[in-house]
């Protein structure tokens, strides 16, 4: 079982842990009234990773800790400025299988061990606002860092402090203790956490971090760094999706499908500066990646626009058990859809393509066009993608309406996807042109995405509605719903050839 919070702090140098006269009263400050001291406590905390310290190199430390108030199995992920999400599990000899999982898309699979033993004497204050309420934490740490690798070849030791806002307090408030910390001539700390401090001290190494690049190098300002770029962008992002989507946390397998198909786009529209020998194999594996995803995307897609129609359904016509018989029809939907998400996650297959993601920054496959100027090369690759989904437009508007039409339709989109995609890492070369062209396109996808979303949920209301009438049910309401998408598609189909001509105005590719 693990609970998680989120928590945000900031640390500090702090000339001693003993005599803190250089600390200033911070009643007063920021709606602060008085600063309560809760003594002394001692921690001891063992920190794990890998041997190339996987972790480390993604901001990501776990660690056992014994003593103060939260002993336990502790799994810190990253989040935007000074927060991380803290994930608990309760103290047991043995590493938790739910924190190894949670950090496997980091790992890789690689075998976690200790690394590190970190132990504290912490000197806790309270920052307590008006209503008696804790706002913050100041706690003062005397470290000892032990080396628990082969590599590290010496013990370290020094203090710090950090303040950490309580769950509910403003983060405003860490900027004005902040301001009063440093014109007491308090710093910040180098190092973002105890771990990489003790990691430097100790001389056990700087981790490889994720997303650096070894062996070739990239020219700055090239067609290569900027692919390269957007490539190691849309690999953290996958790689940073993984815990959420295990713990089936909302929008999370959208977010990290939607990752995936990002990275087969850009590989493919970009083969003249990534060798598609190398890239190909890479594409494979993340479209099998995203169909595992999709599964269960889709589900929830699809429960939430059936749900919102049977909502907005009068009364007088919502004949039969209809919200009982969706029920049942999405319970066995999704829980097979969820089993595909988890034992894709699981598998061999998806730790060898997180290698071979990693492989791709570290050591990536670059062409004699990478070290090129960025412009041509970028607005050639869009260009062969706009071309495509111009012929696919074309071909399917032509088609008179019906499966084969719908069919061609959702080739369109696909292709708009990719269009639109290739226009990505280029913004930073071609500016707004390229922001343009790829939002006028992407409401053609929208248009397409609609589409396609009605032919899908006019084909699960015709299942639904057999269940129901074999069920002795009527099939009445399905019938509605099933005529409302009908509709719907058409007026997404009348609407395609306005939102095409917008996206299709010549004009946009000549400001390339």
């Amino acid at each position: 079982m693990t609970e998680s919070q989120r928590e945000t702090e900031r640390k500090y140098e702090a000339p001693s842990a003993g005599d803190t006269t250089w600390l200033p009263d911070l009643a007063g400050v920021g709606g602060i009234e008085s600063v309560v001291d809760e003594g002394t406590e001692e921690l001891d905390a063992v920190y794990y990773d890998t041997e190339d310290l996987r972790l480390a190199g993604a901001s990501v430390t776990l660690r056992r800790r014994t003593g103060g108030t939260d002993a336990g199995w502790h799994l810190k992920l990253p989040l935007p400025g000074d927060s991380r999400e803290e994930i608990r599990a309760p103290l047991s000899d043995t590493l938790p299988d739910t924190l190894s999982d949670l950090a496997l898309s980091r790992t890789r699979g690689a075998h976690l061990r200790p690394v590190i033993r970190i132990r504290s004497t912490r000197g806790v204050r309270q920052l307590v606002g008006s209503q008696g309420t804790a706002l913050a934490e100041l706690s003062i740490d005397a470290v000892r860092a032990e080396p628990l690798l082969a590599t590290g070849t010496r013990a370290a030791s020094w203090t710090e402090m950090e303040v950490e806002l309580a769950p509910d307090s403003d983060p405003a408030l860490l900027d004005v203790v902040d301001k009063t910390l440093r014109k007491s001539g308090v710093e910040r700390a180098d190092s973002p956490s105890k771990l990489a401090r003790a990691l430097e001290e100790t001389a056990l190494g700087a981790p490889r971090l994720q997303g650096e690049r070894a062996g070739e190098t990239v020219a700055r300002g090239s067609a290569g760094e900027a692919v390269l770029d957007h490539v190691a962008d849309q690999i953290s992002t996958l790689v940073k999706l993984d815990p959420a989507v295990r713990r089936d946390l909302p929008d999370s397998v959208h977010k990290m499908r939607v990752a995936c198909r990002r990275l087969r786009s850009v590989l493919r529209s970009y083969r003249a500066v990534l060798d598609r020998k190398s890239t190909d194999a890479v594409r494979k594996e993340l479209k099998w990646l995203g169909g595992e995803l999709g599964a269960e995307r889709d589900q929830e897609v699809l429960l939430e626009r059936l749900s919102s129609r049977l909502e907005v359904l009068p009364q007088e016509l919502a004949f039969g058990p209809v919200s009982a018989r969706l029920q049942i029809w999405d319970a066995g939907k999704s829980s097979e859809a969820r089993r595909r998400t988890l034992d894709a996650l699981n598998s061999d297959r998806y730790l060898a393509l997180l290698d071979s993601l990693a492989a791709l920054t570290e050591r990536p496959p670059l062409r004699a066009k990478a070290a090129r100027k960025p412009k041509k090369v970028m607005t050639k690759a869009i260009g062969k993608e706009y071309d495509r989904l111009s012929g696919r437009v074309t071909f399917a508007l032509d088609l008179p309406p019906g499966e084969e039409r719908d069919t061609a339709l959702h080739e369109a989109r696909k292709a708009a996807k990719r269009t639109r995609y290739a226009t990505e890492p280029a913004r930073g070369a071609l500016g707004k042109p390229a922001k343009r062209l790829g939002k006028r396109v992407k409401a053609v996808q929208k248009v397409l995405g609609d589409h396609q979303d009605s032919v899908v949920a006019r084909d699960a209301l015709r299942e639904i509605a057999l269940a129901a009438h074999a069920a002795g049910e009527t099939g009445f309401v399905w019938g509605l719903l099933y005529g409302q998408e009908q509709a719907a598609a058409d007026r997404r189909e009348r609407e395609l050839p306005a939102v095409w001509a917008d996206a299709s105005r010549s004009g946009l590719r000549k400001a390339l």
